[in-house]
């Protein structure tokens, strides 16, 4: 890939990801290095990159289609060699997150994507970009469990910060999605929003406590 032309984005909007049913649509993992090119992005994606959390997720099913967008991430890399986390110092140990999610994204079991991406002082220090457990009802649902994830790793990080001796102020998270903003908040469930885990209701108790 060292003379391929370098790409703009992580992945391309046109790749259809599924699971491979036919033999013929199989990588011959033997003649071509699919398994070490996703370790390889993975182990990148974990320490340093958090830009291509989103296009690995694909990755794990090994047939034509999911080598051919190893090779666009490839030569997106290429391209954005010089990109580079920089940490400054400060003395805002303000703990910012920005949430989001994709519906539905698995096209084989119909499930969402959660992502989030998480600053401590103005560095980004925690990101992830999974499959959600379980299939959503509603773009609504897919985004309150998304944020609810978030809010999770916002108190992780606070209860880090503040074990070092920071004392962090309250942790703020940016959501794009209005319904699930007022979901998190209101304690009335709408009727289409019952079947909503439970389990995620924990949030409003966190919002209330600010």
């Amino acid at each position: 890939m060292g003379e391929a032309k370098v790409l703009s984005t992580p992945i391309g909007a046109h790749f259809k990801m599924y699971s491979v049913q036919d033999d013929s649509e199989c990588v011959d993992t033997e003649l071509v290095p699919y398994n070490s090119e996703v370790g390889s992005i993975m182990y990148a994606m974990i320490g340093t990159r958090p830009d291509i959390a989103y296009a690995i997720g694909f990755m794990s099913k090994p047939g034509d289609i999911h080598w051919e967008a190893v090779k666009w991430l490839l030569r997106y890399l290429k391209g954005s060699v010089g990109m580079n986390l920089v940490y400054t110092k400060g003395k805002d140990f303000s703990v910012q997150g920005f949430s989001d999610s994709d519906y539905p994204a698995d096209l084989d079991r119909r499930r969402s994507i959660s992502g989030y991406v998480f600053m401590v002082g103005g560095n980004t220090v925690s990101w992830k970009s999974s499959l959600q457990k379980a299939t959503t009802l509603s773009i609504t649902e897919t985004e309150f469990v998304a944020l609810t994830e978030a809010v999770k790793e916002a108190i992780w990080i606070c209860g880090l910060l503040d074990d070092m001796g920071l004392k962090p102020a309250k942790a703020l998270i940016w959501c794009d999605s209005q319904s699930a903003i007022c979901l998190s908040k209101n304690n009335t469930f709408h009727e289409r929003k019952k079947h909503v885990s439970t389990k995620f209701n924990f949030i409003r108790d966190v919002t209330e406590e600010g």
